[in-house]
């Protein structure tokens, strides 16, 4: 019970420590709610009010038909229209638009003779993801129109049409991806800054050494410094869960029972690596610093904004102390498929390994402390 009673005075004085500075609740409570919305409405990889310029030469029906299909997509949030070649070239250049249609003058008066109408798309290359979805609505609205033409002539229909659908999210709503994505990415952001100055910040004012020379023994420091930023992890983990389901309208399709099971053994490894960043740091600078060091790969790398399969071999082999790699598989399985059980048993047994080889390396640097 002494053991015990000592572990529990740490965590009081921890909880404390953190409550009582504003600077502190300021940095548990504005960034989580402010990101949540920020991300969850901008960052995406989804294109709209795209800015498409326009060079239509042609006078007819055809040309027009098309010009208005394209100015009433929502999509195309803005046409900009053009007068020739060279303007074309320096609304590229200078940015204006992102892409430009270029209908030619005998466009109608080949598509009314039943030959083939040619089109021609200029890109910007410098954006290379958006030139390629934004090409890829240009050419569905123009397709849309060949089809409906043919149609209309008597011709064949398609001799295939593909028909596509998509599992756990049909209408392809990126914000159901996004918004459990974030769960990870905030609640390892606020648990590996707030464990990571914890040591630091006894360094600078000079209590950590009375720790050292407490009845405390170090794993008991430990534990008392593990505590407060997993229950501060699992709380701002609750608060996106009930974000996403009842402000955003995700689904939640899995057992939450799951969820939470895997999101205690994330917090728990993401404690154990602020607690290395923090025994290694001398100051709250440094501590901050190695924190963001560690967090923007982290992220990067997750698998979050590209496919992890895309990564080269060697760094996937790296990324397999990722905690977020691991606890990102779990999330969106949860989330939209009801992922099994087993699968959440096999995509969390990882992260109890980061756990407990992170938790073991802050240990022994406090042990040698104590030396």
């Amino acid at each position: 019970m002494g053991r015990l009673n000592r572990i529990k005075a740490l965590m009081i004085k921890e909880i404390h420590a953190v409550w009582r500075d504003p600077k502190s609740r300021i940095v548990l409570i504005a960034p989580l709610t402010v990101q949540l919305f920020i991300f969850s409405f901008a960052a995406t990889l989804e294109v709209k009010n795209v800015a498409l310029g326009i060079n239509n030469s042609d006078g007819g029906k055809h040309g027009y038909e098309l010009v208005q299909r394209f100015a009433g997509s929502k999509t195309f949030g803005r046409v900009v229209f053009l007068n020739s070649h060279g303007q074309a070239d320096s609304a590229i250049d200078e940015q204006d638009v992102l892409a430009v249609l270029s209908i030619p003058q005998d466009f109608s008066r080949r598509i009314e003779a039943g030959e083939q109408g040619k089109i021609q798309i200029l890109l910007d290359g410098r954006r290379s993801n958006a030139s390629q979805i934004v090409m890829g609505y240009i050419s569905a609205v123009i397709n849309t129109y060949s089809d409906e033409l043919r149609q209309k002539a008597g011709g064949k229909p398609l001799p295939a049409v593909v028909s596509g659908r998509s599992f756990y999210n049909e209408n392809l709503i990126y914000m159901w991806f996004n918004v459990p994505s974030l769960m990870g990415i905030l609640t390892m952001v606020g648990t590996i800054v707030l464990t990571s100055l914890s040591v630091a910040r006894e360094r600078e004012q000079g209590t950590f050494d009375q720790l050292l020379v407490s009845p405390l023994m170090p794993w008991e420091i430990l534990a008392g410094k593990t505590v407060p930023p997993m229950a501060v992890g699992m709380t701002q983990g609750s608060v996106i869960l009930l974000f996403s389901y009842f402000v955003f309208g995700v689904p939640f399709r899995g057992s939450v029972l799951m969820l939470y099971a895997a999101l205690f053994v994330f917090a728990l490894s993401v404690t154990g690596i602020g607690l290395f960043i923090s025994s290694l740091a001398k100051t709250q600078q440094q501590a901050i610093l190695g924190a963001f060091v560690f967090m923007v790969p982290a992220v990067a790398l997750s698998g979050f904004a590209a496919p992890f399969e895309n990564m080269p071999s060697w760094l996937q082999a790296v990324m397999q102390i990722n905690p977020l790699k691991h606890f990102l598989i779990v999330l969106k399985g949860v989330y939209l498929k009801d992922m099994s059980a087993a699968n959440v048993f096999a995509n969390a047994l990882p992260l109890v390994y980061i756990a407990a080889l992170n938790l073991t390396l802050a240990g022994v640097l406090f042990r040698r402390r104590l030396e």
